[in-house]
């Protein structure tokens, strides 16, 4: 396994920098600090090494599989409702209108 390791360190062929780090931070909304940046871009390297590394897997008569038994889950009736407890679930709601939430406007 070390072998696997050492080899597979020579032939990481991303990179994750500080800036990558940042953006990805700020998409995800997490306050990174510099030094933090600095820690995890190696590290975020490492994991996406390790997810290169699956592509040498060879998968070819590997059938496609949802469940590792092969079992049937039961069914419901798929019927739409409003949840039985919309009042509950706007009691929550920072600003409502006529039964809805009230959202910023995310698209232009």
């Amino acid at each position: 396994m070390l072998e696997i390791q050492a080899e597979h360190r020579k032939t990481l062929n991303m990179t994750i920098d500080k800036e990558t780090v940042q953006k990805v931070a700020g998409l995800a909304r997490i306050k990174v600090t510099d030094a933090e940046q600095e820690k995890l871009a190696p590290q975020l390297s490492h994991i996406i090494g390790w997810i290169e590394q699956l592509s040498e897997v060879n998968t070819d008569n590997v059938e496609p599989l949802a469940n590792v038994v092969d079992i049937t889950p039961p069914l419901r009736k798929d019927e739409v409702t409003d949840g039985g407890y919309p009042a509950d679930v706007l009691a929550n709601a920072p600003e409502e209108l006529e039964g809805f939430f009230v959202v910023p406007k995310v698209i232009e």
